[in-house]
């Protein structure tokens, strides 16, 4: 378990001995109708600069928190729905839902906190009211299914954490209670074996599936104002662990994205870019990059996945919003030929193939020079080394034939 999952743990359990973390019931209704429900527990992790030092307080959702009505929607404008919670001195905590038809998912992750409320941050050098986001946490479920997540989850929202605990909630309600059908989140959900109901069983070993081969190179593009500004070549693979529905234990499978089936949607902000590709409304691959305007360096930082597969038993949740994966710097795109393996989970990885992407800086609708892996350059030295090891070969041969010949030519008089 990594240790910002114990420390996570470990916080959540110290605040509810003492009585300080509340569960919250929130809503966001339409008239006589509810669309968005949750119930949870959530604690924030904020640093924030005083006058000589730097400071991290602890903050939970109080059980005086409500729902601003006014921020919150159902989305019946054709916007997305919002559930924004508010508490404390200007302090806020807001989800955004989106929906293929088949899933719903939380899209972004917003935190708004006061830091002129002194109780929360004594001594801090700003007032400002500042306002963090995250987008694809990896927060989904089916439609007409209620989302349960007990284990506590926790997000990075820009300089802050989010962690949740013992969560339920369901957004495109169709009645106004929680479905009692559930989609469990992958840290809730544990495989159990049937036991034998006979005195004898025969035991049959599944086929093992034919490796996919390589997937096919797609081209994909995220559009800002009509103009591309994401742009991103690859081949896709996903390697992932599930428990099996036919065959009553969990697998792993390779399966490969294909671009003629694949749509694609996403963002592109100042500081994040967000690429989502959707393949037959059952498979969602959230790609963010992070951007560091000091350093002008940009990373692949979270990868979440959301596959709702008819073999599964449960739809599938995988996110990891602390990766540092296909790094590059403004200004260039980034380019990798060679297989690549990501690692997201112990249940997936995405697996890449001649890639090249640039989710920053585009400004022509063509990628600009490109960055290539060290993994590419390792593959363009081995023949640089080997021929001139070839070419070593071929002069020492010449210096010895050369010598040996005068050597023989010495050996010789002249009448």
């Amino acid at each position: 378990m990594k240790l910002s999952h114990v420390l996570a743990t470990l916080i959540i359990a110290w605040v509810a001995v003492f009585g300080c973390i509340q569960a919250v019931t929130l809503e966001v209704r339409e008239g006589n109708s509810t669309c968005i429900k949750a119930e949870l527990s959530a604690s924030l992790s904020i640093t924030y600069d005083a006058a000589s030092s730097t400071r991290t307080v602890q903050v939970s959702l109080p059980d005086s928190t409500t729902v601003d009505t006014g921020s919150s929607s159902c989305g019946t404008d054709g916007g997305s729905p919002w559930l924004v919670a508010v508490f404390g001195s200007g302090h806020a905590l807001g989800l955004s839902f989106s929906t293929n038809g088949s899933l719903y998912s939380v899209a972004n992750l917003t935190l708004q906190y006061n830091l002129s409320d002194s109780s929360i941050f004594p001594g801090a050098n700003s007032s400002d009211v500042v306002t963090v986001v995250s987008a694809s946490v990896g927060i989904w479920a089916s439609v007409n299914t209620t989302y349960r997540c007990v284990s506590p989850l926790t997000f990075r929202v820009g300089g802050a954490g989010v962690t949740f605990s013992d969560m339920r909630l369901e957004a495109y309600m169709p009645g106004n209670d929680l479905s009692p059908a559930e989609s469990v989140c992958t840290a809730d959900q544990t495989s159990t074996t049937a036991s034998p109901t006979t005195a004898t069983t025969t035991t049959t070993q599944a086929p093992v599936p034919t490796p996919p081969g390589q997937p096919e190179r797609g081209s994909y593009s995220v559009l800002r104002n009509g103009t591309a500004c994401l742009l991103a070549q690859m081949g896709l693979q996903l390697n992932i662990s599930y428990f099996s529905q036919s065959q009553n234990q969990t697998i792993q499978e390779l399966v490969n994205l294909s671009p003629n089936l694949t749509t694609v949607s996403g963002s592109c902000e100042a500081s994040s870019a967000t690429l989502i590709l959707t393949q037959a409304q059952t498979t969602t691959l959230n790609f963010t990059f992070t951007l560091n305007s000091t350093s002008n360096k940009y990373h692949l930082g979270a990868i979440s996945l959301l596959a709702n597969w008819s073999d599964m038993t449960a739809p599938f949740s995988a996110s990891n919003t602390s990766l540092d994966y296909l790094r590059s710097s403004l200004g260039h795109s980034y380019m990798c030929n060679a297989e690549q393996t990501l690692a997201v989970l112990p249940v997936l990885s995405v697996n890449t193939f001649r890639l090249q992407v640039q989710p920053f800086g585009v400004t022509t609708n063509q990628f600009a020079t490109a960055e290539e892996c060290q993994m590419d350059q390792d593959q363009m030295l081995i023949p640089i080394i080997v021929g001139a090891a070839l070419a070593g070969l071929v002069l020492i041969v010449l210096i010895a034939y050369l010598i040996g010949r005068k050597k023989s030519h010495a050996g010789y008089q002249t009448i």
